[in-house]
């Protein structure tokens, strides 16, 4: 059968645009590279480089045509606290990046990473053996999950889908100094917490180990999760966890009842020391994670606001 050239040039034009929406290693590798880059010096809670990473994270927000829904355009400002260890600016100035997609529907779907790290060894955390002024590039942590919530708010506000929920994505402040950020926004929310569906945070998805796969955390925090998962594969395996509370910033939407999944590549040599750094990210298979990522989120679109379920 022969079809008409208008209607093959329509379905190869789709095609193309499908395939140019999909979550894109070279676009992860981009960012990846301009957040945990030596110049950046580990964008440290409170430095001038931790607010060019804000800026950096609004530059794409805005390129993708989100709404700020922060306190002051994109913003949240908030003051954090360094607890683990002693230093003169123990109480430091920073904030979230919140962008909004506006489908015009009543509930939101939340979508976080944080985009702090060690900065130069001196508030605590870090693995090295003697950290101070050295780089803490955490490009796994969380370079890595920042570039994973970058892809999303292009995939969904590229689609040219009305989708039956709005989006609100969020990079996180001061994650590295107990949660600060996430615990600050639930607390002093800018889209009230009642008209969340269910939250999706990203934290360390840029070191696969195939022997180990990709965990799913949350699954357990509605029982709609399992069916959610339902024949959904990928590139990559992945394995699912109940749990909903963790140390990332999940758990401060998880104890304000909110459903949460998680995305975690696993631990490795490299965690908070001065040797995460870009390279190392496997931005192949974050982009794959990304896409299992996405699926989930349509699968549970087509459900009502998803019930809590407190993991016993």
């Amino acid at each position: 059968m022969k079809y008409p050239l208008s209607l093959l040039l329509t379905l190869f034009t789709l095609k193309t645009f499908a395939q140019t929406l999909i979550p894109s290693p070279e676009n992860i590798s981009k960012h990846v590279y301009a957040l945990a880059s030596d110049k950046m010096k580990g964008r440290g809670t409170g430095s001038k480089e931790n607010f060019k990473a804000a800026e950096y994270v609004i530059k794409q927000f805005k390129k993708y045509d989100l709404k700020p829904l922060g306190t002051d355009g994109f913003k949240q400002s908030f003051i954090a606290k360094v607890k683990r260890v002693v230093v003169p600016d123990s109480l430091r100035k920073t904030e979230n990046i919140i962008g909004f997609l506006d489908n015009g529907a009543e509930y939101t779907i939340v979508i976080g990473a944080h985009f702090d790290h060690l900065g130069m060894g001196k508030q605590g955390s870090s693995k090295d053996e003697h950290p101070q002024d050295k780089i803490h590039n955490g490009a796994d942590d969380n370079a890595s999950g920042v570039a994973g919530l970058i892809e999303l708010a292009r995939y969904f506000s590229g689609n040219n889908v009305t989708e039956p929920y709005n989006f609100l994505f969020i990079a996180f402040g001061a994650e590295e100094l107990g949660l600060l950020g996430s615990k600050h926004f639930v607390n002093n929310p800018t889209l009230p917490l009642n008209k969340i569906n269910f939250m999706c945070n990203m934290d360390m998805i840029g070191r696969y180990n195939p022997d180990r796969g990709v965990g799913i955390g949350g699954v357990g925090t509605s029982s709609q999760w399992t069916g959610i998962f339902e024949n959904v594969k990928g590139n990559v395996k992945f394995f699912t966890d109940a749990a909903g509370s963790g140390g990332s910033d999940h758990g401060s939407f998880y104890a304000k009842q909110i459903p949460v999944l998680f995305f975690h590549t696993g631990g490795h040599d490299d965690y908070h020391k001065p040797s995460d750094d870009a390279e190392k990210v496997d931005v192949k298979s974050e982009a794959a994670i990304i896409n299992i990522e996405i699926k989930l989120i349509e699968n549970a679109m087509k459900l009502p606001k998803l019930n809590f379920t407190e993991v016993k």
